[in-house]
């Protein structure tokens, strides 16, 4: 039986692919489906089809109970980016500046390491993950909607350069359009891909804790940020490590459970934002309130820096101050 038949007969029908293929229905549409020309039509739009059956399928994604018939892909990278370590980093939409600023550093560290960092391309965490892992190395995107499109539309540069350097990804085909219940169906995927799902803010109910289940299923390590308890976006990952998960304040908590040393240390450049903010600090210990004095930022900008800073291990905080760090 075709896989890539399979998938475009899903793509057309909604029809769930494991229900289907033996059907009358499906017969009627395979009798009429030219893969020939489809196959040809998608190397023309610089498009790729990997089947479940072949063997550069990568094998992680393989091994879950509900694989895809297949993937679309786009984008410049082998298709063997996709059997390298992968990291799945996921979390909220509307996250706050120091999930932005968690999920910027966690991406860029991993794939300084080497790790492939994994996403679903939408707003808040995930496009954060994926421009951290842009700046030293590879992201894999993986779309709740057809392979051409770009969701969110606000996302349509990011996934250039997504294209450019690494690979996007979809069960879905050309043409199809966003829909709710495919974003939960994509995130098994985001999961398959992954050795660990790393979940940096949710709320009680978020897509993120979707993917953390379906990642717990499988049996892959998941990782969740912890969060202050007021905090609604904090709710989903709380809740995650008193099931259990592991708690996460640095790529080395990821990298060790993966068996990855560390990239070695190199001179962090800073942005003149992050610069301020590190010579407010330096100049003498202070909380957000005075160092948002000192610089003339926001209170939430700085508290995102300084998370920011954190997180490069080049200050610290103690009862509510914030040193410089002694880096050896």
């Amino acid at each position: 039986m075709s896989e890539l038949a399979v998938a475009m007969f899903a793509a057309e029908t909604g029809a769930h692919v494991l229900d289907e293929p033996r059907s009358a229905r499906f017969a009627r549409f395979r009798a009429s489906f030219d893969e020939a020309t489809f196959r040809r039509e998608l190397t023309a739009r610089g498009l790729r089809w990997v089947a479940r059956s072949d063997p550069g399928f990568p094998p992680r994604l393989r091994a879950i109970h509900d694989p895809p018939p297949g993937l679309f892909v786009r984008g410049a990278a082998p298709l063997a980016l996709l059997d390298r370590p992968c990291v799945a980093i996921v979390g909220a939409r509307s996250c706050s500046p120091y999930g932005t600023a968690v999920a910027l550093a966690f991406g860029r560290e991993l794939a300084a390491a080497g790790v492939v960092v994994v996403s679903g391309l939408a707003r808040g965490v995930d496009g954060a993950a994926h421009r951290g892992a842009l700046d030293a190395g590879e992201t894999v995107a993986v779309l709740g909607c057809g392979i051409d499109r770009d969701y969110p539309r606000a996302h349509a540069s990011l996934a250039a350069a997504i294209a450019q350097r690494g690979l996007i990804v979809s069960e879905y085909a050309p043409g199809v359009e966003p829909a709710p219940w495919r974003f939960p169906a994509r995130n098994r995927i985001v999961a398959g891909l992954a050795e660990a799902t790393v979940v940096v803010e949710a709320r009680e109910r978020s897509g993120a804790l979707i993917t953390a289940d379906l990642a717990l299923d499988e049996g892959r390590e998941v990782f969740a940020v912890p969060g202050e308890i007021t905090s609604q976006l904090s709710a989903g990952t709380n809740a995650l490590l008193r099931l259990g998960a592991t708690p996460v304040t640095c790529v080395g908590d990821v990298l060790s459970a993966l068996g990855i040393e560390p990239a070695p240390a190199e001179p962090v450049a800073l942005d003149d934002r992050l610069a301020r903010v590190r010579a407010a600090v330096a100049d003498a210990p202070a909380g957000v309130d005075e160092l948002s004095r000192r610089v003339g930022r926001a209170a939430a900008d700085v508290a995102a820096a300084l998370a920011h800073l954190e997180l490069l291990g080049l200050v610290h905080e103690v009862d509510g101050v914030y040193r410089e760090s002694v880096r050896s």
